[in-house]
């Protein structure tokens, strides 16, 4: 576990800073019934209206509690993600490695999820407006899609609503 710091709103876990000033635990029921764009969404993580303490985060990491941190922050994101899962994991990393140096993206991390056949890959990017950001997400699916058959998400996306624009924190480093 490499938690380097908290200062005010700005969590950094591994190679990773979120700045945030609320987060969302996982639960087992569901929470929230939201509405958006004429779909229904149930989610199973709670809005805690306040910043992530270092013991949360050590207990996130033990396994202890799911948590997440949104990606939006006043509708901008420092971070393109990829969620894997599935049995091709390996095959998945090794193809996005492939694909980020083809396209000429140097800074991204991969982590595992929850799951052993989880894998998040977070790619550093200047503030780029939810727009933007799914216009570049979308790119790298479709690349990623003659590879390889759909079994991952991209986040922050557009067809979601803000409550569901959020990510895991992820449990190792890759």
């Amino acid at each position: 576990m490499r938690l380097v710091a908290f200062k005010g709103f700005t969590i950094k876990v591994f190679d990773l800073d979120f700045v945030a000033d609320h987060y969302y635990i996982k639960r087992k029921t569901i929470v929230e019934k939201i509405h958006f764009d004429h779909r229904t969404f149930y989610a199973k993580f709670e809005r805690i209206e306040e910043p992530l303490t270092p013991l949360l985060l050590s207990q996130h990491l033990n396994r202890q509690y799911t948590i997440a941190v949104p990606l939006l922050d006043q509708g901008k994101t420092n971070y393109l993600v990829l969620e894997y899962r599935g049995d091709e994991y390996l095959r998945f990393t090794y193809l996005v490695k492939q694909l980020f140096r083809t396209l000429k993206i140097a800074e991204y991390h991969l982590y595992q999820g929850k799951h052993p056949e989880t894998v998040q890959v977070f790619i550093e990017v200047k503030p780029l407006s939810l727009e933007e950001a799914d216009a570049a997400l979308q790119k790298i699916s479709d690349a990623l899609k003659e590879k390889l058959g759909k079994k991952w998400k991209t986040l922050p996306s557009a067809a979601l609503p803000e409550e569901y624009n959020i990510v895991t924190l992820p449990y190792e480093a890759i």
